[in-house]
């Protein structure tokens, strides 16, 4: 069984996740920042036993990707990821020094996903859904035993991802919600890229760019 633990780093209050079995981790959009929060991400995968296997961007804004550097330096972790953000990771640095946050840059990916890739952490599995917008190779994460999916900065409590941003498009985005999370079923927990976890169903009822 699948269970999930969310931590919030950097300037830009990012959620990183690991997803995990008990035995085998999943890292997923790893923001921690600066030394401090890199030692209070490795402390509790020590408390817990876990040493991720394995490295996930849902997309590869700054506030996502600031810790690939040292998952890869600490882990020996190489990013797994869609072929269309390639760009916004190799703009990372970039990006860091507009914000005024300094970004290590990120190694290249191990490999690209796809909607309907399948991630395993032994019997459990987690589904790669493709649901662009925000930014134009986003991705999420179902675990349809559990009942949850990691939605990265699509869908949040009462808001949506910010579509401003070069590659973001509105009308794609709400289509990536309408087409690929909506179906999921109202029970589904959000783990979102910021902010608190919500439910699909909650938010089709409620949230004002949905409604």
């Amino acid at each position: 069984m699948l269970n999930v633990a969310s931590f919030t780093f950097n300037p830009f209050q990012e959620n990183t996740y690991v997803v995990h079995n008990g035995s085998q981790a999943l890292l997923v959009d790893p923001g921690c920042w600066n030394s401090g929060e890199e030692r209070e991400m490795e402390a509790w995968l020590a408390d817990n036993g876990l040493t991720p296997e394995r490295l996930v961007l849902t997309h590869a804004h700054i506030d996502h990707v600031l810790g690939c550097a040292w998952a890869c330096q600490r882990f020996g972790l190489l990013p797994e990821m869609h072929r269309a953000d390639l760009p916004l990771l190799e703009m990372a640095p970039r990006q860091g020094q507009l914000y005024g946050v300094p970004c290590e840059a990120s190694p290249m990916p191990e490999k690209f996903l796809s909607e309907g890739d399948v991630i395993r952490l032994g019997a459990d599995e987690l589904q790669v859904l493709f649901v662009p917008g925000h930014a134009p190779g986003h991705i999420a994460l179902h675990a349809k035993e559990e009942r949850f999916v990691i939605s990265g900065d699509v869908l949040f409590h009462n808001s949506i991802g910010r579509t401003d941003l070069p590659g973001g498009d509105l009308d794609t985005l709400l289509n990536s919600i309408r087409t690929k999370l909506f179906p999921l079923g109202d029970e589904v927990r959000v783990h979102s890229g910021h902010g608190p976890d919500t439910f699909i169903g909650r938010e089709r009822q409620h949230n004002p760019f949905l409604r």
